[in-house]
């Protein structure tokens, strides 16, 4: 399906031990010992509804614009309630939430599916190293679950990307997570153009500009040769999500094309169109599906500044992805 993401309003709220999420919510009491913190931020933005975007996302062409997807634990009656807002780093535990009616007073049991999941959930590190795109399972009441390990301390942000059946379109909400135990935060890392997972190497061309739309391309090689036959996910030969550091704005873009439209190739390239709200860094996770097996792709870019102006480094190993 084609992807033309405009993200049209710009709102930071910077983290304080494990940041403060807009709207209603109450911040997570600190279980974390943190040694002295990196600078780091992160992202939300949301979707557009339509042709070239992600299905469900409201962005409308007047009046107010609405903050970026993400930032907010509640937006047009509908709340995000996590159920387990901490967890002990380096063990596989449950994580459990629901999504709220709030003008019914009760949990969200239909939703629209999109991209063959009725809701997709990421869970990142607030430094942006750690990064989890799950699928979790609905019980018949409403709340959802699903087991997770993260790897390390510090704090974390959950974004619940979902479409009820009682709206036309989509929300993502998130709300923020404490992994106990002594934090160490790493500097966000820094701007590439090549990273390397499991013995793939994705290449991405393009720059992310701030607001303008514009076009980025991501190849996937394995020892050396182009990757001609990705397998679909989730009905797409890739998905993108960027995270805005500074204040964890979510932006998920899905690729211009899809499997069996009769002009999109299973690779080795991958193209999405998106639109930056600020300038700054920014971090984007690609998962494609190779071999039967999904991996994650993660590269830092800078809005506005020329690609051949960022640093390049050797690739970056970006393992993480987790289903």
């Amino acid at each position: 399906m084609n992807t033309g993401l405009k993200i049209t309003a710009f709102a930071a709220a910077l983290a304080a031990t494990f940041g403060t999420a807009y709207g209603v919510g109450s911040a997570v009491d600190p279980v974390v010992a943190e040694t002295e913190p990196a600078e780091h931020a992160g992202h939300d933005t949301k979707e557009k509804d339509g042709a070239g975007a992600h299905e469900g996302h409201d962005e409308s062409g007047g009046g107010e614009p609405s903050l970026p997807g993400g930032l907010q634990i509640a937006d047009q009656g509908f709340a995000l309630d996590l159920k387990t807002p901490r967890f002990e780093a380096g063990r596989a535990s449950e994580l459990r939430f629901a999504i709220v009616d709030q003008n019914a007073g009760r949990n969200v049991t239909e939703f629209r599916r999109e991209h063959g999941k009725e809701l997709h959930l990421i869970v990142a590190s607030r430094d942006l190293t750690t990064y989890r795109h799950l699928h979790p399972v609905r019980a018949a009441d409403g709340t959802w679950s699903t087991r997770v390990e993260l790897p390390k301390a510090g704090g974390y942000r959950v974004f619940a990307d979902f479409a009820p059946e009682a709206k036309n379109s989509g929300l993502t909400l998130g709300a923020d997570l404490a992994v106990s135990g002594a934090s160490d935060p790493q500097p966000l890392p820094r701007s590439e153009r090549k990273a390397t997972v499991d013995g793939y190497e994705v290449t991405l061309k393009g720059d992310l500009r701030p607001g303008a739309g514009s076009e980025l391309k991501l190849s996937v090689a394995k020892d050396g040769r182009s990757v001609t036959d990705l397998q679909p996910y989730l009905g797409a030969y890739g998905h993108l999500v960027a995270l805005r550091s500074g204040d964890l704005a979510y932006l998920h873009v899905h690729p211009n094309g899809e499997p069996g439209d009769g002009r999109t190739k299973p690779g080795p390239e991958i193209s999405f169109t998106a639109t930056a709200p600020s300038k700054g860094s920014y971090r984007l996770f690609l998962d494609f599906q190779h071999e039967g097996k999904v991996r994650t792709a993660a590269f830092t870019v800078q809005t506005g500044v020329p690609a051949a102006q960022q640093s390049e480094p050797e690739g970056h190993d970006s393992s993480g992805h987790q289903h």
